[in-house]
């Protein structure tokens, strides 16, 4: 699946809403397609102290659930400021799940680069 399709993927999951008084969510929307050609999607969810998560996260866990780790292409975009680059625990997230991962194309702004471009130096 090329990127064109991903990110309209993802903008037709963004969803914003508020969830209750301090709460929010589907501002931002992630897509990502596996090695094995499935698509998962998610949206971010925002909350107080930290509880929340990223729309990439969201997606991830979709992926993990259905029994898969590795990831080809990720997108994520924001109802507002368009495609976003991933946070930097996404990329460290997308990494730990499967160290091959470090080949997924990430989607910026204005090109694709590789999750390793983006993790340098790493921990482990």
């Amino acid at each position: 699946m090329k990127f064109i399709e991903l990110i309209e993927i993802a903008r037709a999951t963004l969803n914003p809403r508020q969830l209750s008084e301090t709460s929010s969510a589907g501002s931002v929307a992630a897509a990502l397609v596996t090695d094995k050609g499935n698509v998962y999607k998610g949206v971010c969810i925002d909350t107080p102290c930290s509880m929340g998560f990223c729309a990439e996260h969201a997606a991830i866990a979709a992926m993990i659930t259905a029994g898969e780790n590795r990831i080809v292409r990720i997108v994520a975009v924001s109802s507002d400021a368009g495609i976003i680059p991933p946070c930097g625990r996404c990329r460290e997230f997308m990494f730990q799940i499967n160290p091959e991962n470090l080949a997924a194309e990430v989607r910026l702004k204005d090109k694709v680069v590789n999750l390793e471009e983006l993790l340098p130096e790493r921990w482990s």
